[in-house]
């Protein structure tokens, strides 16, 4: 018994080695990546800074400042130790510190991509195991073509009729924000989500006023996570109701509801989780066009105006924080198939 439990133990931080190292090893890559992505970009990091007009003297100066004057690896390691001190440099558009924009302006494009995760996997879900069930069925090929046409319809055309309809043409939604200029700055709490912090404000005017800006891009992006969530779901049910056990519960005469989710479901969690969490991850980095095409000042429209001004600080730091959140992710929901499928711990 001993002997067992040490094992247990042998085998648990050799995992725990294990992970950290894969960790540590994604991080080295993503800061390569970043940083070689800075080097090769086409634009002049001093002219950013300086503009049209200056003199040599001026551009010689600000050159060694950078310390681009230095060799390739030395420029490299402080790149790292930068990192680690969490300096991103400074934003040549805002003349903020990046990690401040970044603070400022990541909270509401979660708080979009949350609200749009959630809405795909309520509806993508259970529409996916219902169209396996009817195989075949009207609400089968329903099903594939709302599906296919979430996947093949670009969403900056979505997102682009859907203004010119329902706000140009009706009016039903606000023309782009995250919430009417007269509400602005009444609510500032603490996880800057706009939805969230008006609810523990009890601010509801705040909150209806935020809500609805946010519905219209939520939607949008909800659909997308919908049509691949609903494929990928329909997919792995069909996949177990042809399995032994499934005709095997079913020659017991165990009622159609039972089979599905009291059996095939159970035996498809853990890759759904690992579907929605990709999607997760994929709306975090896919919602520039989105929040482009609706104004919505989120860090991917901070992410296209860096680019559009040649800000490659701000472009790094924004690239580097959703590779770090993407991994964060990732290795949240390794944890949470322990959990869920008992097979794995």
């Amino acid at each position: 018994m001993q002997d067992n439990r040490w094992l247990w133990l042998l085998e648990a931080l050799h995992k725990l080695v294990t992970s950290v190292a894969v960790i540590l090893t994604t991080l080295f890559g993503l800061l390569v990546l970043t940083f070689v992505i800075g080097r090769m970009v086409p634009a002049d990091p001093v002219l950013a800074i300086l503009g049209d007009t200056f003199d040599q003297a001026a551009y010689d100066r600000v050159y060694q400042d950078l310390g681009l004057d230095q060799p390739l690896y030395v420029q490299f390691l402080h790149y790292v130790q930068n990192i680690l001190h969490l300096d991103f440099g400074q934003s040549n558009v805002t003349k903020n510190e990046v990690v401040d924009d970044l603070a400022r302006v990541f909270p509401a494009t979660l708080e979009l991509a949350i609200l749009a995760i959630t809405i795909g996997t309520v509806l993508g879900v259970p529409l996916g195991i219902i169209s396996a069930v009817r195989r075949g069925t009207w609400i089968d090929h329903l099903a594939r073509i709302v599906g296919l046409m979430g996947h093949s319809t670009p969403i900056f055309w979505l997102g682009t009729m859907v203004i010119l309809i329902f706000y140009a043409g009706l009016g039903w939604i606000p023309g782009g924000g995250r919430i009417d200029l007269y509400n602005d700055g009444l609510v500032e709490g603490p996880t800057g989500m706009l939805i969230l912090d008006a609810m523990l404000a009890r601010e509801w005017e705040v909150f209806w006023s935020a809500l609805h800006h946010i519905l219209a891009p939520a939607l949008l992006l909800g659909y997308a996570a919908m049509a691949y969530l609903s494929r990928m779901s329909r997919s792995f049910m069909l996949e177990q109701l042809n399995q032994e056990y499934i005709l095997t519960a079913r020659a017991k005469g165990l009622a159609q509801p039972s089979i599905v989710w009291k059996h095939a479901f159970r035996n498809i969690r853990v890759q759904l989780l690992t579907v929605v969490t990709l999607a997760f991850c994929g709306l975090l980095d896919g919602a520039v066009l989105i929040e482009t095409v609706f104004g919505w000042p989120g860090l991917g429209q901070y992410l296209t105006a860096a680019l559009f001004y040649a800000d490659m600080n701000a472009v790094l730091g924004a690239v580097l924080l959703i590779g770090l959140i993407s991994i964060l992710i990732n290795l949240l929901s390794d944890v949470v198939y322990r959990f869920v499928d008992p097979r794995t711990r």
